[in-house]
């Protein structure tokens, strides 16, 4: 579907470029969020990551899908921002949902907006390399070779980041909850 409005775009029918604000705008903004922990600077971020990708579309040259391509940009703009800011970790605290909410019943309710406020103050407490991986990883279903494309890092590194961040993050679990992490998660 995205190489049919990629050739859209292309063609001069600047509104299809919508889909693609429709299809990746959430992701944009978790894996922003990941990096920046700022609510207004990732909102910026994933603006001008798709105002960069709809001038440079016609580079794209489909060696990986759109989304993997695109999620590089908003990456290294996110970065961009970080390093022109000087702050390593900004921290906001958020709450952006992750996961669906089960409508089953008050207390399943409950338990998952309590279980998405924990994952959402944790992986804001994470280091901005370990909240992004296991951001792609879980959450958007990457694969390691599309964590290296999209990030740029080497095999290894993606690796190592994505075994460093769930142990951090179990740490995290642990200390949050002192022992009620098992039956939460």
């Amino acid at each position: 579907m995205d190489d049919l409005y990629i050739k859209k775009v292309i063609d001069g029918d600047t509104e299809a470029f919508r889909y693609f604000v429709s299809q990746y705008k959430d992701m944009a903004f978790t894996l922003s969020m990941s990096v920046v922990k700022n609510e207004f600077l990732a909102t910026d971020v994933v603006q001008e990551a798709f105002m960069k990708a709809f001038q440079n579309l016609k580079k794209f040259k489909g060696n990986s899908k759109f989304s993997t391509w695109f999620y590089r940009i908003v990456v290294n703009e996110s970065i961009k921002v970080i390093r022109k800011k000087g702050e390593q970790n900004v921290d906001l605290n958020s709450s952006h949902n992750l996961h669906p909410v089960s409508e089953t019943s008050v207390i399943d309710q409950l338990k998952e907006d309590e279980r998405e406020f924990y994952i959402n103050e944790i992986l804001n407490r994470l280091p901005a390399t370990e909240s992004l991986v296991l951001r792609l990883f879980y959450l958007n279903e990457n694969n390691i070779a599309e964590i290296c494309e999209i990030t740029g890092w080497s095999e290894s590194k993606v690796k190592v980041t994505l075994h460093r961040a769930r142990k951090n993050m179990e740490k995290l679990f642990t200390k949050f909850l002192k022992g009620e992490a098992k039956t939460l998660i």
